[in-house]
């Protein structure tokens, strides 16, 4: 369904902010949430008054066809990476995406403009993470970076350390017992990293990063110390998560690993849940509660675990054959997970009672296999806002409905209205977009 609307002009208040603003405005219609790891500053600025002018729109929704089958186009097609997209987060109002020909391109929503680019000539990126107002960017020269908006100048991303640090670098090197061997005749320090780091992710202080040399780190966000080195599989380590207190990591050695700590202990194993035999996982999901467990495999199968509340004991619970190729990334909104796949498509799946996996709906469009995917926690228009990126250099952006949206598509009627400003400050950023939800009968 199409819908163009006409639209006035209105003039609102609204508080300034640094550059990427730590959770989405509420909005009629909308679901604010605010998340540690987007980048916030607890600097308050004064209220400045922006005029706003509402324009035509044209929206898009998966249309149903004659063989009752929904048709999903891409909300917008960005295209500005010189390499395959890697990897993605969403930061309150912005979406940051990064790819292996080194940039970072930090997206404004939901205009969906290029705000600013960085870290060019760094390494090809893997994977990145955001917490607080800092930036952790993974690569494949086995370096972690450590990005801040410049206080000189807050439309640039300024490179402030890499990991490990040199200050925790030069209190170890002098040791031989800090040296571990990482291939014949050659040995690096326990905190370094030996291969290209493939994921990392964030829980209550601290960072992990998983690394094709085997390893977990852990690093303490407060000074960026390294704490842990854990020797956690025997093949390249492709995917993290953590929830709970519990972080979990998928290996190409076809195990997905719970690990957890007590206190001020280090991490132990807490459980393995066994895949396919000789199949990598390649990356790994966790419901919001903890008790469901899921793992993209590189034989196509999607692979879902119940979890006990004590973390003790796992069982495999759905094997879903999602495609005939490898996933090589999922996520999840509410009850619903999506997979992306090197056949470039994207697989829509609800989760059913025990962990089960039905289908809903493909989205195709890329040029390329699916690598990265983000839903948006946001409800807008009564589905969900997905993200995705792929090998063909491009971040789409889609619209996809909730079941019951999907079986009331003819009866009701969405308007998705874009709300823009005229001027904008980017001296002190404000949330240029809001996203305005109405639905009627």
């Amino acid at each position: 369904m199409v819908v163009s609307m006409d639209f006035l002009v209105s003039e609102i208040t609204t508080p300034s902010t640094p550059l990427l603003f730590a959770a989405a405005t509420s909005t009629i219609g909308m679901r604010s949430t605010s998340s540690s790891s987007s980048i916030c500053s607890s600097e308050d600025s004064p209220a400045t008054s922006f005029r706003f002018e509402l324009q035509d729109v044209k929206y898009d929704y998966p249309s149903k066809s004659l063989s009752g089958a929904y048709s999903y186009r891409p909300l917008a097609v960005l295209s500005g990476h010189v390499g395959p997209v890697s990897c993605l987060a969403l930061c309150g109002e912005f979406i940051l995406s990064a790819s292996q020909g080194k940039d970072i391109i930090v997206w404004q929503q939901p205009d969906l403009r290029l705000f600013t680019k960085f870290g060019q000539g760094d390494g090809s990126v893997k994977a990145l993470v955001t917490v607080g107002n800092k930036v952790f960017t993974a690569h494949q020269d086995s370096r972690i970076r450590v990005w801040k908006v410049s206080r000189r100048s807050e439309n640039v991303f300024r490179l402030v350390d890499t990991l490990p640090t040199t200050k925790d670098y030069l209190g170890k090197f002098m040791k031989q017992s800090n040296y571990v061997q990482t291939r014949r005749h050659h040995q690096k320090l326990w905190i370094e990293h030996a291969d290209s780091i493939s994921c990392l992710t964030v829980y209550n202080g601290l960072v992990y990063s998983g690394s094709w040399d085997k390893t977990l780190k852990v690093w303490r966000i407060s000074d960026l110390k390294c704490l842990e080195s854990i020797k956690a599989h025997d093949d390249a380590i492709n995917g993290l998560v953590a929830c709970k207190g519990i972080v979990y990591s998928a290996s190409a050695d076809g195990k997905i690993k719970a690990w957890g700590k007590e206190g001020k202990s280090s991490h132990s194993l807490k459980g393995i849940l066994e895949g396919h035999k000789d199949v990598s996982l390649n990356s790994v999901i966790v419901s919001d509660d903890g008790k469901w467990v899921y793992g993209g495999g590189s034989d196509g199968f999607v692979l879902g675990w119940e979890g006990s509340y004590d973390f003790v004991s796992w069982k495999l619970v759905s094997e879903t054959k999602a495609h005939q190729v490898s996933v090589l990334c999922i996520c999840l909104a509410g009850e619903f997970l999506f997979s992306g796949s090197a056949d470039k498509n994207i697989g829509i799946w609800k989760r059913e009672a025990f962990g089960k996996l039905s289908k809903v709906g493909v989205i195709n469009g890329h040029e390329g296999p699916v690598k990265c995917l983000q839903a948006s926690p946001n409800i807008v228009g009564g589905g969900f806002l997905l993200y995705s990126g792929g090998l063909d250099k491009s971040l789409r952006v889609w619209w996809v409905p909730k079941q019951s949206t999907l079986q009331n598509t003819e009866e009701k009627f969405h308007k998705l209205v874009l709300v823009r400003p005229s001027r904008l400050s980017l001296g002190a950023l404000i949330p240029s977009f809001f996203f305005v939800c109405l639905q009627c009968l």
